[in-house]
């Protein structure tokens, strides 16, 4: 059939106009003289169109997958004799004016080229779309140029113009106008609010921005002018764009709901879980509220299933004091204590221990808030204290399960402490953790909690204190000789053999992210129960009694771990002296 003979009829859309199919005439001709298409599926679509509202032909066909879009672009610009543009013509910034919003931007695929002050120069999915050329003509108050670009590159492109996530965020506070009234009491109506596509785009881009950032958590927190969002990476803080501060509500309800938490109660904290897959990783989110001033902050932890190792070098365990761990852990009974602050890598630890020993012959049930991991062949139990279901209660009923090895998430009470000592007396090794400041206060910390000396000295095996430090890039990380007066007062030609000391520092540079540093590892020490050990804690020595006695004896301290490491150049000086200041 000859391209000149075809011939689309004119359906009504509405009393007062008709789909205006002239100006498409070329290019639904071009489809068939091309092969893309054939007549009928063309008059199908186009009949389509008039029910939906869609009368741009080129749009409905894509929508339909009835053509690619590197096709509709490249027919478009034939029929139309206008440039197609590529990639690299695409500007950096924006050369329109910031009246126009973004919200249209994106919904009609439009982004700016090139400006001077007789035109405006565009890039549109459609040339044929009179009525937007006119609007943008209209916008700037001068005569529009269009040339025809693909969607995802134009989409593409007015993210790199307006920075990550703004684009969206221009979608977000259009949503959320100013003359909007949002009654946080109407629980339905912010259900609707949170349901809006602009919200959960918005939500899913600040998880997706926290796994390609590598974070472990996500903080959500609201204040009177700002809603801010903040990133933990590598233990450190780092702000990202945040949505308008109106929207508040509806993206907290939103990360509610994913996480099946009651929406309407906002006075009390609350806790849940996400699962979800995020570029194909799969990812357990806690989700953690509390009630501030001004809304509710939201933290959420990212427990990445695939990527964690239970490694112990992986972890930054190491030499002599790895073998000694190692000999503790493989001790038939008795209790094993990891100390250090929230967020210092006790858990992963503990987990690293228990798949260390977790072997066919051994029986071992854990009781913990909430289980992080899940380790095959161990029974982990999950604690929910509105049942009653505690630390202690739990701990009751399973030494009347036969294990070999328990482990509690955390020793938080005298009870749970007491039922831990009576399973390492009768034949068990308990794992545990505590929050301490260093190795040797863990012993103070029993003493504090109620504990009776004799107890401590007949079960407890050793005593880990750690932290975690930034760990350098190793593509950028650069060397340096330090200063003779530094080297002196940090006793460095203690750590290596070397007649010249080298330390390193971070540089920086796209393995990183530009920041120096990636991942963490621990710096540790360990205090072994001996026997000069346990006749200082029979006699109410305080913890730097009792630390100077593990020092005799060989333990070696976070400090001077973490000097090591950077002498070795897997840390710097500095991070050590941060996380160390206060042990």
């Amino acid at each position: 059939m000859a391209a000149e003979t075809l011939n689309l009829p004119s359906i009504e859309t509405s009393e007062e106009s008709s789909l205006p199919v002239p100006r498409y005439q070329r290019f639904a001709q071009e489809l068939v003289v091309r092969g893309k298409l054939r007549e009928p599926e063309i008059i199908r679509a186009q009949k389509l169109g008039a029910q939906t509202d869609e009368p741009r032909i080129p749009a409905l066909l894509l929508k339909l997958g009835l053509l690619s879009e590197r096709d509709t672009a490249e027919i478009l610009s034939d029929v139309s004799g206008l440039p197609l543009v590529v990639p690299d013509d695409y500007p950096e910034s924006s050369p329109l004016p910031d009246t126009i919003s973004i919200r249209f931007l994106k919904e009609n695929h439009l982004v700016g080229l090139a400006a001077n002050d007789d035109q405006v120069t565009v890039a549109v999915t459609d040339p044929f779309d009179q009525e937007l050329l006119d609007s943008i003509a209209l916008a700037c108050d001068k005569p529009v140029i269009a040339r025809v670009g693909l969607g995802t590159e134009i989409d593409r492109a007015l993210e790199t113009q307006l920075g990550p996530g703004k684009s969206l965020m221009g979608e977000i506070t259009d949503t959320f106008g100013s003359d909007d009234d949002i009654n946080e009491a109407d629980v339905e109506h912010l259900k609707d609010l949170a349901s809006e596509a602009p919200v959960i785009r918005m939500v899913n881009l600040i998880m997706q921005r926290a796994v390609e950032m590598r974070a472990s958590d996500i903080h959500v927190e609201p204040f009177e002018e700002i809603l801010k969002v903040r990133l933990r990476v590598d233990g450190v803080l780092r702000e990202i764009e945040s949505p308008p501060v109106r929207s508040t509500a509806a993206v907290i309800s939103r990360i509610k709901i994913m996480a099946k938490l009651n929406i309407a109660e906002r006075r009390l904290p609350q806790d849940g879980r996400i699962k979800l897959q995020v570029q194909g990783k799969e990812l357990d989110l806690r989700v953690s509220t509390v009630p501030t001033m001004y809304g509710e902050s939201v933290v959420i932890r990212l427990l990445h299933k695939e990527s964690i190792k239970f490694d112990f070098n992986t972890l930054g365990f190491e030499g002599d004091s790895l073998q000694r761990f190692i000999n503790v852990l493989e001790t038939p009974h008795g209790i094993i204590l990891i100390t250090g602050p929230t967020g210092s890598g006790k858990s992963t630890s503990l987990y690293t221990a228990l798949h260390k020993i977790n072997t066919p012959d051994r029986k071992i049930i854990t009781v913990e808030d909430p289980v992080e991991y899940q380790l095959e062949g161990v029974n982990q139990i999950q604690t929910k204290p509105q049942i009653g279901l505690t630390f202690a209660s739990a701990l009751r009923s399973i030494v009347r399960q036969d294990p070999d090895v328990i482990m509690i998430g955390e020793m938080r009470d005298i009870e749970t402490a007491r039922i831990a000592v009576q399973s390492a007396l009768t034949g068990h090794l308990v794992l545990s953790t505590l929050h301490t400041n260093d190795a040797a206060g863990g012993v103070t910390r029993l003493l504090d909690m109620g504990l009776e000396d004799y107890l401590i000295t007949s079960t407890v095996n050793g005593i880990l204190g750690q932290r975690l430090v930034r760990r350098l890039c190793p593509h950028c990380r650069e060397e340096y000789e330090p200063l003779p007066e530094v080297a002196a007062e940090l006793k460095l030609w203690n750590y290596s053999d070397e007649r010249t000391i080298h330390l390193y520092r971070p540089k920086g540079c796209e393995a990183c992210d530009g920041n120096g540093y990636r991942g963490r590892l621990a710096i540790t020490e360990l205090l072994v129960m001996t026997d000069d050990i346990r006749r200082l804690v029979m006699s109410n020595a305080p913890a730097r009694k009792i630390e100077e006695q593990a020092l005799l004896e060989g333990m070696r301290t976070m400090y001077e771990d973490g000097i090591l490491k950077s002498v070795k150049g897997l840390t710097t000086v500095e991070e050590v002296l941060r996380v160390t200041a206060d042990s």
